[in-house]
Formats: C-alpha cells, structure tokens, sequence
C-alpha cells in the first residue's frame, strides 16, 4: 500500500510552475517535511533522454502520435524510477506535470481524443492517481506576456497562440471532470499564489 501522498502541478506555459515549486520547496524545507521535487517529461536519467527529444525544437516533423506515446514512455519509467518508490518509502511527492498535461495538450489540442491518451496512460492513470492536481490557472495570452514571449529552442512553447488556447480550454474540460484538480488563480504576486497554494495543500490534508 502506498503510503506517501503524490501532488502534480499542472499549467500553461509560462504559468508560474517553476517559480510556484521553488516557494513550496523552500516552506517544506521549513516544516522538515520528508519529500521529493520532480518533472515530466523527466525525473528520471532515461525519461529525461526522452524529455531532450520531445522539446527540441529542432524536430518539427514529430508526428502527433509519436509526441503523445514519448511523453506515456517517459512517464512509465519516471513512474517505476523515480516516483513509486518515494511514495512507498512515506514521502510527499511533488510533481511538475502529469498525466492531465497529456489529456490537455496532446489529448485535447492536438485532438487525439481523451480515450486514446487515458489508453496509452493507463497504468499511470490505474497504479498512481495523484492525491491531488494543483492547476496554476492563467490564460496563454497573460502568460506569455508575463515571460516575454515563446522559449525559440522549445517545441512545445513554439506551437503558436491558438494551440496553446486549446491546451488551456482543455485543463478547463478537465476542471469540470476530476474533482482532485483544483484551480488556483495566479493574477497576483508570486507570494500570494504560494500562500493560496499552501492553503489549499493544508485544506486537502497533504500537509
């Protein structure tokens, strides 16, 4: 039986994640909380070779199909590396990104359908549901704004606004469907997003 609690972090590019992670990090280190820190794509020496060819932006002739079974590939040997054991050793487990980031982008912007993504994930979405998805909720326009504009080496960042508003209608699909998905609006400081963050980790009972 799992005895760790596992949180994702879930956003549009260029929502805050990073700088979001890097607060939580720093107030778990605080309580002396026994966690871990890590991404998908990667977390783990091989998912992290298959991040590398996901987001280099020089593979524009990457198919649709090929992109989403990468990132299923990348998140099952994460899963079996990295995550699984962190949770059965009692630890909090932070996640940058989840299974939601390929129903969002790849399910529903690139149009694969939910069902093809759920089915490529399965084991994921079986054996290691998150306790709870954190959804940093600004849309693409603002965000980009707020970064001054796409990463030009990163494939994902470079697919253009209208793709990006799919991915960002698609979390909103998602918001409705799973009630462990829970927006935070993060309009603010940075501060008041991690306080609003921190809130609703407490409310859910994850610290």
């Amino acid at each position: 039986m799992v005895k760790g609690k596992f949180v994702t972090f879930e956003g549009c590019e260029g929502s805050g994640k990073s700088t979001q992670l890097r607060l939580l990090a720093a107030y778990l280190d605080k309580l002396g909380i026994p966690y871990i820190m890590t991404r998908e794509p990667g977390g783990s020496p091989i998912a992290e070779r298959i991040r590398e060819i996901i987001l280099d932006g020089k593979n524009t002739a990457m198919t649709d199909g090929c992109e989403a079974l990468l990132y299923a590939a990348a998140r099952l040997q994460h899963l079996h590396e990295r995550v699984m054991p962190a949770l059965n050793a009692g630890k909090l487990v932070i996640c940058d990104r989840y299974v939601d980031s390929s129903l969002a982008y790849q399910g529903y912007a690139r149009g694969l359908g939910e069902q093809y993504i759920a089915g490529i994930n399965a084991e994921a979405m079986k054996d290691c549901p998150p306790d709870l998805t954190v959804f940093l909720d600004i849309p693409p326009d603002r965000a980009f704004e707020r970064k001054h504009g796409a990463d030009e080496n990163d494939r994902m960042e470079k697919q253009g606004m209208d793709f990006h508003m799919r991915v960002y209608a698609g979390y909103k699909r998602l918001l409705e469907k799973y009630p462990r998905i829970c927006a935070v609006n993060c309009g603010g400081t940075k501060f008041e997003t991690s306080e609003k963050i921190i809130a609703l980790l407490k409310d859910k009972g994850i610290i």
